[in-house]
């Protein structure tokens, strides 16, 4: 069972993520947060595996607690729950490790299969929202001079990877467009986050539009 922490600061919001989740037979929703300050003591309290966390709360904003539970609780993800989909602080909380990022208009299908790929492990972000977003970093000067070549291991497939996740596909996707099984998708996404000792296939993206391997 994955159990979840909603935190916002509107009890309707709250309850509609909750009964979206309802319907899924593998999570378990354990408590809701009222602000940033209220979900770290939640987690402290409830241990949940996957926290869904809005970002403009009072009394301690998302973005703070997000650091503050990645920082000690370990085996936590948190996915960054906004109605803005460029919203400043997005880009500061998937860069300090959040694990994903949904809009709250999501489908409930989505938040649901998106909370199941968290707690795997993944990383939940809408493919038609990655290609806007790592632009977004490339457009903010975030990406390394590309004069000299970033250093890495990877191989000529797993380039290949990197490039089609930069283009918001799943990994579904990646496999249809090189002939390959998902499961061997999923395994050189594996190796690439492990050479480049990064967490998600979100922070794979950064590094490639940091590093000047794909572009915007």
């Amino acid at each position: 069972m994955i159990t979840v922490l909603i935190a916002d600061d509107q009890p309707v919001v709250r309850q509609g993520f909750e009964l979206f989740l309802a319907g899924s037979p593998d999570i378990e929703v354990l408590g809701h947060a009222h602000s940033g300050t209220h979900a770290v003591q939640q987690v402290s309290a409830l241990r949940p595996d996957v926290v869904l966390m809005d970002i403009r709360m009072p009394n301690g904003d998302g973005l703070t607690a997000t650091r503050e539970i990645l920082a000690r609780f370990d085996g936590v993800r948190v996915i960054v729950v906004t109605t803005f989909d460029l919203d400043e602080y997005v880009f500061a909380a998937l860069d300090i490790g959040a694990s994903g990022f949904l809009l709250k208009d999501t489908d409930p299908e989505e938040l649901a299969a998106a909370v199941v790929t968290v707690a795997g492990g993944g990383a939940a972000l809408s493919p038609r929202l990655t290609p806007r977003l790592m632009s977004e970093f490339a457009r903010r000067g975030t990406r390394a001079p590309s004069s000299t070549a970033p250093q890495h291991d990877l191989s000529a497939r797993e380039m290949e990877v990197v490039q089609l996740l930069a283009q918001g596909l799943g990994n579904s996707e990646i496999a249809r467009s090189l002939h390959l099984e998902q499961s061997t998708v999923k395994t050189h996404i594996g190796n690439i986050c492990r050479k480049l000792d990064v967490n998600t296939r979100v922070h794979v993206v950064i590094w490639a539009y940091r590093n000047g391997l794909v572009s915007s």
